[in-house]
């Protein structure tokens, strides 16, 4: 990578959102070294989904700033920041139920001239080549997945596992520079969780961050370098797995010591 390891291309600053009467981020500020994998932990309603939306352009707060690469990111939406590059999943995948895998892949790319009527007519080889470019990025997506085998599966019909995979895979489609997982875990059997680790680790090592909320303690202390750790929308405490599972403070507040 060619960024420096003591960087930071990822920066909250009091950030502050409110449901209601309900204050869930309170004035939360952290920074974020996309060149190391890095965990967000936190019991349940820390704020980790929401911080999630607040950066990635989903929900507007009510106070603070986001910044990612020296960029403010203030009022940007969240397609805008996608093309920089920053992307974020869901703790429930949003696939389309009723396309396969491969069809499901090939809705994700930006622009594409096939989706305009005017350009069917009139730009038809263009329309042929951009679908052959993007069908062939697909099954190389799918393959390093180990999704290839259900591409013609109803996406709908997939494990909880093999769904995280496939939105990671229509991210893929977007060329992320870093993105935000949330629970990619959550409801997955322990074979493939271990694989989904494994694509990670190799999606990081070609460049991309990762930043990822995870309640599998275990799972995510033996993927990320980094811990983030949130108690009622603020930042309790950030180490190395092994510091921040020992402190006494996150003991507490998590789990419950």
């Amino acid at each position: 990578m060619t960024e420096s390891t003591t960087s930071t291309q990822l920066s909250a600053q009091g950030i502050v959102m409110r449901y209601g009467s309900n204050t869930v981020l309170d004035g939360l500020t952290l920074d974020i070294d996309t060149t190391q994998l890095t965990g967000l932990i936190g019991p349940n309603g820390a704020g980790k989904s929401t911080l999630f939306s607040v950066l990635s352009g989903f929900m507007k707060p009510a106070g603070g700033s986001v910044a990612y690469h020296g960029r403010t990111l203030d009022g940007m939406s969240a397609v805008r920041r996608a093309r920089l590059g920053l992307m974020r999943t869901f703790q429930v995948p949003r696939e389309f139920r009723h396309l396969t895998v491969l069809e499901n892949m090939l809705a994700a790319p930006w622009e594409q001239p096939g989706e305009s009527l005017l350009s069917l007519l009139v730009r038809r080889g263009a329309v042929r080549r951009t679908e052959r470019d993007n069908t062939e990025r697909a099954w190389e997506w799918l393959s390093f997945l180990k999704l290839d085998q259900v591409a013609a599966t109803e996406a709908g019909r997939l494990s909880g596992g093999q769904k995280k995979l496939l939105e990671l895979g229509r991210i893929l489609m977007l060329q992320p520079r870093c993105v935000l997982l949330d629970e990619p875990y959550a409801g997955v059997n322990p074979v493939l969780i271990e694989q989904i680790s494994e694509r990670i680790r190799e999606l990081h090592g070609r460049g991309i961050g990762f930043v990822i909320v995870e309640h599998n303690l275990h799972a995510l202390s033996r993927l990320v370098e980094r811990m983030l750790v949130m108690d009622a929308g603020k930042l309790l405490a950030q180490g190395t797995p092994a510091e921040v599972l020992a402190d006494t403070r996150v003991q507490a507040a998590y789990m419950g010591a």
